[in-house]
């Protein structure tokens, strides 16, 4: 959502304590301008927190019974959550915020697909979980047909897809509550196209990361597949690639290995390339996280992509690093105050074929005002906020 000071008839603000940038290509527009957004649905829960739990058992000397209990407790819990978290509302906060910026193309992260099945003790970590409970991608594009607003996933990029036991209790004891069950999580980055733009789609592609976060846990490795997608529009007599991707969150070697096989893969080299990410890699932050084994600092796949990849952090030529917090909110995502948005891992970066970056004329970062909230519930529409720029000069 965005604040009511939008001017009338135009689909982004233009703040009046931010004079324009013209950016790296000066004053020149020679194209119709493209309108971009990067946008976290957030999943509905903390997934790491299952994970842990087992890990922590492990450590422990638990017992392979042990290691089952403290899984299936914590993903009960964390499936409960997802039910608090209440995607159904926060879908309607975040096509609002689509609807009012207007973007052309759209880079989603985090697109749960959240299903349950029967519980299968034998087969822990086997995701064939199949009746669904919330698909998040059908559901945002309801919420935005309701407003009039029609938009079509370009590319539906499948990535991690695991699933554990839920319950209370035991089975071992007869404690074992009746709700029992497997769930399955499958998550997803897509690219959406709005409908009545004038770009014509030319070709896409989808990749999964070769280096990717795995976790042995109960006799079983869970895999957090990441990747990137990709399609080529074309307006006109002009071309561009949009590129949207989500990299490791609990690690930055791993997530700066990601950024490496994005920049050998995904960048087109005749073109100019938007990329938008969750980098899940803050600028300001030089830190290393030892304690995971860590070498490299969390800055490392930013500066990856902004040094030896060449792109422009378009942010940047709008307007000030502070004023583009977007990251992140607690996991009930019911705060009562936006002070939980202190640092920017949520990009939007360009790149020419002669190596510059874009001029940008509008943006916002949207749904990090407390007026964002929903009125009933008191949640935001995620625990990032979302990246909208309008582009100029590709």
């Amino acid at each position: 959502m965005v604040l009511a000071l939008l001017m009338a008839g135009l689909a982004l603000a233009t703040p009046a304590a931010h004079a324009r940038h013209d950016g790296p290509q000066g004053g020149h527009h020679p194209a119709k301008p493209l309108t971009v957004m990067t946008r976290n649905l957030y999943l509905g829960a903390d997934i790491n927190r299952p994970v842990q739990a087992a890990l922590a058992a492990q450590a422990g000397g638990g017992t392979q019974t042990d290691v089952l209990l403290a899984l299936a407790h914590a993903t009960y819990a964390t499936r409960a959550i997802v039910d608090q978290t209440n995607f159904p509302v926060r879908a309607g906060l975040l096509a609002d915020e689509i609807k009012r910026t207007h973007p052309d193309l759209v880079g989603l992260q985090e697109v749960a697909w959240w299903r349950h099945g029967p519980l299968q003790l034998t087969q822990v970590g086997v995701p064939n979980a199949d009746i669904t409970d919330y698909d998040f991608l059908a559901t945002l594009l309801d919420a935005l047909a309701q407003r009039g607003q029609h938009y079509v996933p370009v590319v539906v990029g499948n990535r991690a897809d695991v699933e554990g036991p839920s319950f209370t209790g035991s089975p071992f004891d007869g404690t074992m509550g009746a709700d029992a069950r497997d769930v399955r999580l499958t998550m997803r980055d897509v690219i959406l196209k709005r409908k009545s733009s004038d770009l014509r789609v030319t070709g896409h592609g989808d990749h999964v990361y070769a280096t990717n976060l795995s976790v042995p846990v109960a006799g079983s490795t869970i895999s957090f597949d990441r990747g990137y997608e990709w399609v080529d529009v074309r307006d006109g007599s002009k071309r561009l690639r949009f590129v949207n991707t989500h990299l490791e969150a609990f690690s930055a070697d791993i997530a700066a290995a990601q950024a490496t096989e994005l920049l050998e893969g995904a960048p087109a080299t005749d073109r100019t390339t938007v990329l938008v990410c969750d980098c899940n890699s803050d600028p300001l932050n030089h830190s290393v996280d030892t304690s995971i084994g860590d070498t490299l600092p969390h800055s490392a796949a930013y500066d990856l992509i902004t040094g030896q990849g060449g792109f422009t952090d378009e942010w940047l030529t709008w307007a000030p690093a502070a004023d583009g917090w977007t990251s992140g909110l607690s996991e009930t995502v019911d705060d009562p105050t936006a002070a939980g948005f202190d640092h920017r891992i949520d990009m939007v970066f360009a790149r020419t074929a002669r190596g510059s970056g874009l001029a940008v004329d509008k943006g916002k970062v949207t749904g990090t005002k407390p007026g964002d909230r929903d009125p009933g519930t008191g949640l935001w529409p995620s625990d990032h906020g979302g990246v909208v720029l309008r582009l100029r000069g590709y």
